[in-house]
């Protein structure tokens, strides 16, 4: 702002001291015509002739004015040391311009040259010339002076405003600092102002409180899973290690043995299901297992899922119903990993439905994405229990005195889905039943 504030005031007074100089060698001119006669009168008769010149331009030093005949030789001039002493240049009375510029000359440094002739009814009797050097037209002191105090006083300002600014920013910062230093060491009991004036920081400030109180809640329902996970386990290994005691004591023989062995191993079962359960989620979570991806039509693999799935299943009471695309389309997927999905949801969907109730399954087009709705007639998921469905080890508390399991099931076929570049996701959840949408990319 500075420089350029400077060059322009510099440009500004340069052109209007060259106007002020035409000015005053028009001005000039005009005072040495003769009303009668077509001759230059006696200088010496004008009074003021020079002395009242120099000050309309504001400047430490008169300008060098000299005043010539028709030829060039100098008349007059108002200052007795000038370079010009007896004979103008005959280059500067034939250049047409009346404003001239010259890289060389008066102290060797460019000066500007104003010229007005001095006319009586079209004859020309003489000169008047004005000439100053560059240096001397463009010096502004006083300017630059008012310039350098607006611009250290407005460089003040924008310390004092930014340092100001800084220091009410820079606290709650520093206090969002400490907070996360306790969420690291395990303490999310925090207290942060929520008064700050700045929009951003105050955004910055409820969505660290929001996160501290999520990380809270998952703290808290991590204790609560690894307590329902470790209970999990732990019931069938009960269960085997009391009905083989019993065996081995004696206390059964015969067919009670036999039927005890049986249940033994549909424990053993049990407890291998859940275990293959978290290994397949932890290695998926690590991106540890491959994918088949393969081109399949999405009515004839949705169909064959929910056929493989009716085939296990007891579904008495339950109508399943597909409704497939019009014009069928080609998707990209692992088959057996789709299965697994559509086998979780419709597994989820049969435990939530009461006898008689409906699943049906849809089939959309949506521009480069394929959807496929999961919809029954159930109970529905609580709103308190929606936003947490896709957590691991999470179960429902109805799903937790009703059915078995390690809470892993959404959470893994949301993970399937998003590993084949699709998504897995609650569309709604009411009284009158739930719906699930996986979306996966078309081919082209």
């Amino acid at each position: 702002m500075a420089v350029v504030s400077a060059l322009w005031i510099r440009h500004t007074t340069l052109e209007n001291r060259l106007h002020m100089m035409e000015f005053m060698a028009e001005e000039t001119a005009n005072r040495l015509v003769g009303n009668e006669e077509p001759a230059i009168p006696p200088l010496n008769d004008i009074p003021g002739l020079f002395s009242e010149r120099g000050h309309l331009l504001n400047m430490k030093r008169n300008p060098f004015i000299y005043v010539a005949n028709a030829r060039g030789t100098i008349l007059a001039s108002n200052r007795p040391q000038s370079p010009l002493k007896h004979q103008l240049d005959p280059s500067i009375l034939n250049d047409p311009n009346e404003v001239q510029k010259h890289s060389e000359g008066i102290g060797y440094e460019p000066f500007y040259i104003v010229k007005k002739p001095i006319e009586f009814e079209s004859l020309l009797l003489g000169w008047v010339v004005i000439a100053e050097t560059e240096g001397n037209l463009s010096k502004v002191d006083q300017e630059y002076q008012q310039l350098t105090i607006m611009i250290f006083s407005l460089a003040l300002l924008g310390w004092a405003a930014v340092y100001i600014l800084s220091r009410k920013l820079s606290r709650p910062i520093q206090e969002v600092s400490k907070a996360a230093e306790q969420v690291r060491k395990g303490n999310y009991q925090i207290d942060l102002p929520s008064d700050s004036k700045a929009q951003e920081v105050d955004e910055l400030i409820h969505s660290f409180k929001e996160m501290s109180e999520q990380l809270q809640k998952l703290e808290a329902l991590r204790t609560e899973l690894l307590a329902g996970v470790t209970h999990e386990l732990k019931t069938p290994v009960t269960s085997i290690s009391g009905l083989l005691q019993a065996i081995d004591d004696k206390v059964v023989s015969g067919e009670e043995a036999k039927e005890f062995l049986k249940i033994s191993l549909k424990e053993t079962v049990k407890m291998r299901t859940m275990v293959e359960d978290l290994l397949a989620f932890n290695s998926f979570a690590a991106n540890a297992v491959p994918l088949t991806m393969d081109n399949h039509s999405i009515n004839e693999i949705v169909k064959d899922c929910v056929y493989q799935w009716e085939t296990g299943q007891a579904v008495d009471g339950i109508v399943v119903e597909v409704r497939p695309l019009h014009d069928d389309a080609i998707i990209r997927v692992d088959a057996i990993r789709l299965q697994q999905i559509m086998t979780n949801l419709l597994n989820n969907a049969k435990q939530a439905v009461n006898p008689p109730g409906n699943i049906e399954i849809f089939i959309t087009n949506v521009s480069d994405t394929l959807q496929i709705d999961i919809k029954d007639t159930g109970t529905g998921i609580p709103k308190e229990e929606q936003l947490l469905i896709f957590e691991r080890f999470y179960r429902g508390n109805d799903k937790k005195f009703k059915v078995g399991g390690l809470g892993l099931g959404l959470p893994y076929s949301k993970m399937i889905a998003q590993a084949m570049s699709g998504d897995l996701e609650l569309i709604e959840s009411t009284s009158s039943g739930t719906t699930f949408r996986i979306s996966l990319p078309k081919v082209d």
